[in-house]
């Protein structure tokens, strides 16, 4: 089987549930020769009736049975000082990470009315704060010409999302940032973008609403974890070294009317 990310390491947050899309890029970037490092939070990963709690035993496992070093540690990143300490333990584990993929997040429902600073702050803490401070201790670690940064966004950029307001006010500046963080990184030999995957069955979805979404998917199915991990792989790539800057939005032809 061709191995075309072997001798590369990875650094993946938000990858506790092997239902989400980060445990999915952990496994596709290690089936493609990766060594994974990756994050997870177990109140977070258990804290509604539809999540499984924390599987990270199971996914590093599964990791290593493909005969890739796998490392993790269970951090939350809404506290200050973190991206030094995990980009310590990466090193440990599985050397200079050559990829970061910033999948990890804060999501709670809120509209204009509910909307309160304990909400938006812990949004903008582990949306935007932690997304930028990771980018900037990769950037300063990477010594290598094929670095890699994927960050994830949720299409904020070309429609509403009603009742998320601090979800979509943060993830959206994630991609706001996307251009400037490339063209600031460029000279390191490192690329970063950004990546929508829509609206993404990883367990949240019931019948109900999978009624309603599955009509706006021409493509005829609902988006899958599986989706994202391989646009993400494919930017962590050697093949994409001439794709900067963008971000990509990846949800199999989405209606959003």
């Amino acid at each position: 089987m061709e191995l075309p990310l072997k001798g590369k390491t990875a650094l993946v947050t938000g990858a506790g549930r092997l239902g989400g899309i980060g445990a999915s890029v952990c496994l596709m970037l290690a089936e493609k020769g990766a060594d994974i490092f990756f994050t997870y939070y177990s109140p977070y990963d258990g804290d509604e009736e539809w999540k499984k709690g924390s599987e990270s035993a199971n996914l590093a496992a599964r990791i290593r049975e493909m005969g890739r070093k796998a490392g993790t540690i269970e951090l939350d990143l809404s506290m200050t000082g973190t991206a030094p300490v995990l980009f310590d333990a990466a090193e440990k584990e599985i050397g200079i990470p050559d990829i970061l993929v910033n999948n990890a997040c804060y999501s709670k429902n809120d509209n204009i009315e509910s909307l309160n600073e304990a909400s938006i702050d812990l949004h903008y803490e582990i949306n935007v704060r932690a997304v930028l401070m990771l980018c900037k201790e990769f950037s300063l670690r990477y010594k290598g010409e094929e670095g890699r940064i994927i960050n994830l966004t949720s299409g904020q950029g070309i429609g509403p999302m009603t009742g998320d307001i601090a979800y979509a006010a943060t993830k959206g500046a994630i991609q706001a940032v996307t251009a400037t963080l490339a063209a600031e990184l460029a000279p390191k030999k490192i690329t970063v973008n950004s990546v929508n995957p829509g609206p993404t069955d990883t367990g949240w979805m019931d019948e109900d609403l999978r009624a309603v979404l599955l009509p706006k998917f021409p493509l005829g199915r609902i988006g899958m974890p599986e989706d994202a991990a391989r646009i993400i792989t494919f930017l962590a790539s050697g093949e994409s070294g001439w794709i900067t800057g963008q971000t990509i939005h990846s949800e199999g032809g989405f209606l959003r009317k």
